[in-house]
This record gives C-alpha cells, sequence and structure tokens, in this order.
C-alpha cells in the first residue's frame, strides 16, 4: 500500500511539473517558463507561505495569458504605498490604476460609476450612524466593508487597521484612485463566473434597507437561475443573453452584460432610470435613455407590451410612494426643523428615527421590489410597514412636536380613509371579508 501511495505521489509530482513548469522547475523547448524571472521569485515564496493565492492564481484566466504576480503588482512609478520587497518594488494594493494596464476600458468606465463613488457615503446619515450613534468600529467592519475606506498607508508595506484590509467597492486608495476590481473580480481567480453569480452582489446589497439578493431569490428570475444554473455557462468568455445563455437573467444581465445589441458595461447606473435610495425618489439624468437599455434586456425574453405594462406599473407604485408618503413627511420634517422645533443633530428625537427608517428601510424595500419583480418585499416588507409607521407612528410623533402640523399636507384624497370609510364601502369590505373567513 504505501509503494501504491508513493506512485500515486509520483505521478502526481509529474501532473504539476507538466501543468506549471515554472512552478515546478521545468524549463525546456517542451515547457517553456510560464512566468517572469521576477514572478518566479513570487512563487518560490508565496508556495509555501500563501498557497491558497497561488492555487486561485494558477487556476485564473490570468495565469492561462501568462500574466504573473509581478505582472500587477509590479509598482506604478510614484505610489505611495510601494515598498522594496526581496529586490523588487511592490504594490500591495492592486488599484484600478493597476488593472487598467490591460483593462483600460473597463477601469473607465467603472471610475464613472456609482460603485467607483460609494465611498461618499462619510458625509450621509448612515455613516452619522454607523461613526457615532454606533461606534467607529462598527462602522470599520460593517459599513466600510461594502462602501470602502480611504486606505490609510504607514509605510514598508504596513497600513492603519482602521482602514485596511478593505475591499468596499468605492475604497480610496493611496495613489488615489476609487474602488476595487476584486470587489467583485475576487483575487486572486479574477472570475467572470464569480462576478456573474447573483450571491457576489448579495454581500453588499442586502439586509433591511437595501435587500436586493433577497427580492431576486424570491423573484421568477431568481427561482429561474437556481433551477437552472447548469446551463448558465457562466465560465464562458462570451456572455451575451439570448445567444450563451437563455435560462435567466442574474443581476449582472440587467445591469452590465451585454446583449446582441450593447456590450459589457462596468458602470452600473447605465440602465438605472429611476433612483430608489433618497426619500423621495427621482428620475436621473437621461433617464429615457437609460430605461431604453434596459428594456433592450428585457426584450430578449418578454414580448413588448409585457416589458411596456411592467414599468407602467413600476412607475405607479413609485409615484403611490412619492405622492402619498414620502412627500408629506418630508415636507413634515422640513416644517418642524423650520419652526425650530427639532435640532440640526441627527437622531437625537424619536421622529428623526422614525422618518428615517420610514424611507430608507421600509420605503426603499416597497420600491425596490416593485423594480426587482418581488411581491412580497413590495407588500409585506414594504408598503405594509410604510403605511403602519406613517400613519402609526410618524404622523401621531410630528403632532406631538407640533400640534396642527399634520393638517395641510394630509387633505389629499390618498388619506381620506383616514376619516371615515363611506358606509357602501365598508359594508362591501366587511361582506367580503365574512364571505372568505366565514366570521
Amino acid at each position: 500500500m504505501r509503494h501504491v501511495r508513493m506512485a500515486s505521489f509520483l505521478c502526481s509530482l509529474v501532473v504539476l511539473a507538466v501543468t506549471f513548469p515554472a512552478i515546478a522547475g521545468v524549463n525546456s523547448a517542451e515547457n517553456p517558463q510560464k512566468v517572469s524571472p521576477d514572478a518566479q521569485k513570487c512563487l518560490d515564496c508565496h508556495e509555501s507561505t500563501t498557497p491558497g493565492i497561488i492555487e486561485q492564481w494558477q487556476k485564473s484566466r490570468h495565469a492561462g495569458a501568462k500574466v504573473d504576480c509581478y505582472s500587477c503588482h509590479r509598482a506604478n512609478p510614484g505610489d505611495p504605498a510601494a515598498f522594496d520587497h526581496y529586490g523588487q518594488r511592490i504594490a500591495v494594493i492592486v488599484t484600478p490604476k493597476y488593472c487598467a494596464r490591460c483593462h483600460a476600458r473597463e477601469t473607465k468606465e467603472f471610475q464613472a460609476s456609482h460603485h467607483a463613488d460609494a465611498a461618499k457615503f462619510i458625509g450621509s446619515l448612515d455613516n452619522v450612524l454607523g461613526e457615532i450613534v454606533e461606534g467607529s468600529p462598527a462602522a470599520i467592519n460593517g459599513c466600510m466593508q461594502c462602501h470602502g475606506s480611504t486606505v490609510a498607508y504607514r509605510g514598508e508595506g504596513k497600513f492603519d487597521p482602521a482602514t485596511w484590509p478593505n475591499s468596499g467597492i468605492g475604497r480610496i486608495n493611496p495613489d488615489g484612485s476609487k474602488g476595487t476590481c476584486a470587489a467583485c473580480h475576487g483575487r486572486h481567480a479574477f472570475s467572470s463566473a464569480q462576478a456573474r453569480q447573483p450571491e457576489n452582489c448579495g454581500k453588499c446589497h442586502m439586509g433591511p434597507d437595501h435587500p436586493q439578493i433577497e427580492i431576486y431569490t424570491e423573484s421568477k428570475h431568481g427561482i429561474q437561475f437556481r433551477a437552472n444554473i447548469a446551463k448558465m455557462n457562466l465560465d464562458a468568455k462570451s456572455w451575451v443573453v439570448a445567444k450563451d445563455y437563455y435560462s435567466a437573467p442574474t443581476c449582472a444581465t440587467c445591469h452590465i452584460s451585454a446583449t446582441s445589441s450593447q456590450p459589457v458595461n462596468h458602470d452600473v447606473g447605465q440602465r438605472i432610470s429611476w433612483t430608489l435610495r433618497p426619500a423621495v425618489s427621482i428620475k436621473l439624468d437621461n433617464w429615457e435613455k437609460k430605461r431604453e437599455a434596459m428594456k433592450d434586456v428585457c426584450a430578449n425574453c418578454h414580448a413588448t407590451g409585457w416589458v411596456e405594462n411592467f414599468y407602467k406599473q413600476y412607475d405607479l407604485t413609485v409615484d403611490l410612494y412619492n405622492e402619498k408618503f414620502a412627500k408629506p413627511a418630508r415636507a413634515i420634517m422640513d416644517k418642524l426643523y423650520a419652526d425650530g422645533k427639532l435640532t440640526r443633530t441627527p437622531f437625537d428625537e424619536k421622529i428623526e428615527w422614525t422618518f428615517y427608517e420610514l424611507w430608507h428601510h421600509e420605503g426603499r424595500r416597497a420600491r425596490m421590489g416593485t423594480a426587482m419583480m418581488g411581491p412580497d418585499f413590495t407588500q409585506w416588507h414594504g408598503f405594509y410597514e410604510v403605511s403602519k409607521h406613517f400613519y402609526n407612528e410618524f404622523l401621531p410623533e410630528a403632532e406631538q412636536v407640533e400640534p396642527g402640523v399634520t393638517k395641510n399636507f394630509l387633505s389629499a384624497d390618498w388619506h381620506r380613509w383616514k376619516a371615515g370609510l363611506k358606509p357602501e364601502e365598508l359594508k362591501h369590505i366587511l361582506d367580503f371579508y365574512q364571505q372568505r373567513y366565514k366570521q
């Protein structure tokens, strides 16, 4: 048995030498060295110190294209975070400027995207909660791991632990570039298949305030994907919907991947017509063009009438949220501030928390559920929560702060039911309930 194991081990070494001759030390006419001498120095050490990343790289397209360790980590002139490492000038952080050596178009598109600006949340209410109300470590390990930190370099390959490690998609790098390609194309495999998986986006797009991954999983799109994942051709170099795969869309399909008439685009906002993040939704600049780009994706699987009617439903739902809840609530808060009834310190009064969750949590879920066809997130996790807290918490709290403040904002027909339904309306509801539930 020992001889069998030894023979098996020797066979494995032969296979390794044939597959990765540079790493195995083989260098002949039949097996030319696949990495540069500088990269071989990296491999000689890191095979034993960090074997996991070597394995990832060996199986990557980069390795097949002879893009080795030194190809990526060779420091750019003037990079403030570079250091001398065993005779080589190395950058620990491979920033978008480094990726642009080969991927100039993709880098340019990404740098123009909302993803690249994600670290701007530092001036937002979210960051006030993380940094001040909750505490800085919560922001470092929570908020900044998605949004990105401003990475501070301490010299000799060392970084400020308050800012690094960090793979936030809007990370501000020491060389001035924004973001990290590894947020989606995880190092050191840099896999396209990973970037195409919905779970890849779900690292950040989840939870009470932006549950896109949960909505997608609930939706027909997510159900189709899971049922047909083996047919999705995720590893293919070409990945054009309705050409290279047919079964389902992922996040990437709709937002950045190619169609027969659109190329891949690393600016995730190019097909989004509404912004659903703020208290009141607004249509973005060039929204018509962006919507047509998204409709082009939809048209690969859906008829024109289906797509048009979906967008009518979507617009009506966003308008409902805006007009019935968001605009009145925003106006009431503005009046309370203007009248000096609230301080300008965020979150020091209960109604500020109520209003924040109304739009930032419940209101987003309602809007995003509609956008991505997740009915439970539109209804029970969305508009039900919005309605319950608007009528039973926000309005009473506003009246407590300033009596009469809500009166002028609730005259629209949206709120007529609060004064009492008409007898015939009430009878219709009660009769239906009794018939359905026999009570």
